[in-house]
């Protein structure tokens, strides 16, 4: 993790980028990295803030033995701040952004910079978020904050105001691919095949491989196919999808749903990306039209807008809801 450039090289430019602004005595005191979920904000921000500690580094790579870099390397360099909910998927507390007070306004130990990183900074309610606030417009000297998100609608306008933006876009098809195959054992169409279902997010992927969710996915797709044939009814398949993560079959969904779409406007199956599902999404494109796709669609993003804002959904009766609208699309 010492060398960003070799962890995910997609993130080279960016790296160089902040490296120059560093150099020029012009970094800012607060990023916001976004960009969709799975391609590696979380380490960049880890590896960039190595960076920034190594007392030797060259170019856009540490110098890996250094003081610094050996704190890092052991996890507990005491000018880096990693804050995190207390568990996954909660909100940050008012008190743990509070408690950055003390580290942000205190002497470096290392006599470098004070790197804090908030990840998601989407977790922060209006009360931590304005706890944050004050840090953000008086850091303090030497002192970078880095906010990750992946929901930027999520993100107080008035944090946003006060960061610098770095945008983290989905790497070139061919470049996450070669990423793929050397951190797995797939062949490149297998690799492609796996990053067309992740929406060519690498990290999601490489996840996607080591949680064994290939499984998960068939009885997805085996879910939505039942149905249309009529062999299981929404409900059943509802019940059989329980133990699915939510967000992450609604984001399935979405994606079928969307080659459905493109497929019937342009009547070429080369447009889908979840080739897996291909000849059930081609027998749909066939027999419906797209507006009728389209407000399914809409449905789908309202049901992943209602988890975003943790509006607690009934988990059976919104699958149910979907399910059973998407029985009707044949109809």
């Amino acid at each position: 993790m010492s060398n960003l450039v070799n962890a995910y090289p997609w993130f080279a430019d960016k790296t160089e980028h902040l490296v120059a602004l560093h150099n020029q005595d012009r970094l800012p005191h607060a990023l916001l990295i976004h960009g969709m979920h799975g391609i590696g904000k979380a380490l960049f921000a880890k590896s960039f803030a190595q960076l920034l500690l190594c007392q030797s580094p060259t170019g856009s790579a540490t110098c890996g033995c250094c003081k610094a870099c050996e704190l890092n390397a052991a996890g507990n360099h005491p000018d880096l701040f990693i804050l995190e909910p207390e568990e996954a998927g909660k909100q940050l507390k008012v008190d743990q952004v509070r408690g950055l007070g003390e580290f942000i306004y205190s002497t470096a130990q290392q006599g470098g910079y004070r790197v804090v990183i908030i990840d998601p900074a989407d977790a922060m309610n209006i009360a931590s978020a304005n706890a944050l606030l004050k840090m953000l417009e008086e850091p303090g000297s030497d002192t970078l904050l880095m906010l990750i998100t992946a929901k930027m609608g999520q993100v107080l306008p008035t944090i946003k105001s006060r960061c610098q933006h770095i945008e983290c876009t989905v790497p070139d098809e061919s470049e996450a691919i070669n990423w793929l195959i050397t951190e797995s054992d797939l062949d490149e169409a297998s690799a492609r095949g796996i990053l067309q279902i992740n929406r060519g997010a690498p990290k999601e992927a490489l996840a996607y491989l080591e949680r064994n969710q290939g499984e998960v996915r068939a009885q997805f797709i085996r879910g939505l196919t039942d149905i249309l044939k009529q062999r299981r009814s929404p409900i059943e398949v509802a019940q059989a999808w329980q133990k699915m993560d939510l967000e992450l079959v609604l984001g399935w969904f979405y994606s079928l749903l969307s080659d459905v779409a493109r497929c019937s406007l342009c009547r070429n199956d080369s447009v889908l990306r979840n080739s897996d599902a291909g000849n059930m999404l081609n027998a749909v494109a066939k027999k419906t039209d797209p507006v009728t796709i389209f407000k399914l669609m809409d449905k789908v993003h309202e049901e992943r807008r209602a988890i975003v804002l943790r509006q607690n959904p009934n988990k059976q009766l919104q699958l149910e809801c979907l399910l059973m609208e998407w029985a009707a699309v044949l109809n």
